[in-house]
């Protein structure tokens, strides 16, 4: 009785979870996201999960571990068990329980487990409808590295339909700190003053690896920018000047639309009006959005490159896929 009694306390707990992450969707993504990096950081700094199977309280205890010497205050792990073949990490923060899956050579997660059968799941993305222009919104952070993944997947597929489609890159707002709230009021005046080489300035911030080095430090960072901006033709005083008169107001802008669709995850990409799910390669974006035209263009007869971008900032590819967000 007493464990039954235990278990029913646990999942109220969780229920009570949910309704505090549907009124403040911010705080699930941005813990998401930060477990996702800092489990990176332990296969990089400890060692890893050597992909081998290991032992749920071996998994549990070394990420907590790496959370603290992390410096992060307040967490704890509140228990882990075996759930349909992964480990179920419940990671307690500011009395919330947070429940993360983790294969067991520690590997892999996801932050949620969706049943199998007849039943159609509530987060499943509707049919895109079709329009003789479709709207094509991706929704980011500007330094989540899913964010990044996807616009690098994006680019090459937007620029082959040009005028044919109508194309927007939106800002959710800022999960990693001041310097994402900087950069999406950077992006925001280049897309207004520079809209000509706006997609050519997002390629090359995705792709230019010393800038990820930077970690948002203005010393580093400045004169990385002034040299992108010196190549592609962008006045760095032009752009300076419209993020300190118009960029909180941009940026303001950008957060309320995102709030107002119900948009918190990094990236979401939006057709005509309903999510749309794409792998994140360009031949694949390209075939999403040739299915949202009612006259299919003859761009869609062409091949783009099959190749996943990677992750993060740099210009590579990776051979896995991924659905992975911020």
């Amino acid at each position: 009785m007493e464990e039954e009694k235990k278990e029913a306390e646990h999942s109220h707990k969780k229920i009570n979870i949910t309704n505090k992450v549907r009124e403040n969707p911010w705080m699930l993504a941005t813990f998401a996201c930060g477990v996702l990096i800092l489990i990176l950081l332990f296969s990089l700094f400890f060692g890893g999960f050597t992909g081998h199977t290991i032992s749920a309280k071996s998994a549990g205890e070394k990420i907590l571990e790496f959370y603290e010497s992390a410096g992060i205050e307040g967490l704890t792990l509140e228990s882990v068990k075996e759930v349909s073949g992964l480990y179920e990490v419940n990671l307690k923060y500011k009395e919330q329980i947070v429940p993360i899956y983790v294969t067991k050579d520690g590997k892999s997660f996801t932050e949620s487990l969706n049943p199998t059968g007849d039943s159609v799941s509530e987060t499943e993305s509707k049919e895109v409808p079709k329009s003789d222009k479709p709207t094509v919104e991706l929704y980011v952070f500007t330094y989540c590295p899913y964010g990044l993944q996807m616009e690098k997947a994006m680019i090459s597929a937007v620029k082959l339909f040009g005028d044919k489609i109508d194309f927007k890159i939106r800002q959710i707002g800022a999960m990693h700190g001041e310097h994402e709230k900087l950069e999406a009021e950077r992006q925001l005046c280049i897309e207004k003053n520079y809209p000509d080489k706006f997609l050519d300035y997002i390629i090359a911030f995705a792709e230019n690896s010393a800038i990820g080095s930077c970690n948002g430090d203005a010393t580093c960072l400045t004169p990385k920018l002034n040299a992108l901006y010196s190549t592609l033709g962008i006045s760095a005083s032009t752009v300076n000047s419209c993020m300190t008169s118009e960029g909180e107001t941009l940026y303001n802008a950008e957060v309320s639309n995102s709030a107002a669709n119900d948009v918190s995850g990094s990236p979401t990409l939006i057709i005509n009006g309903v999510n749309a799910e794409s792998s994140r390669s360009p031949e694949a974006v390209k075939g999403v959005i040739c299915s949202a035209f009612n006259n299919v263009p003859s761009e869609c007869s062409q091949t783009l490159s099959t190749e996943q971008a990677s992750a993060g900032f740099g210009a590579g590819t990776t051979s896995s896929s991924s659905s992975a967000s911020c």
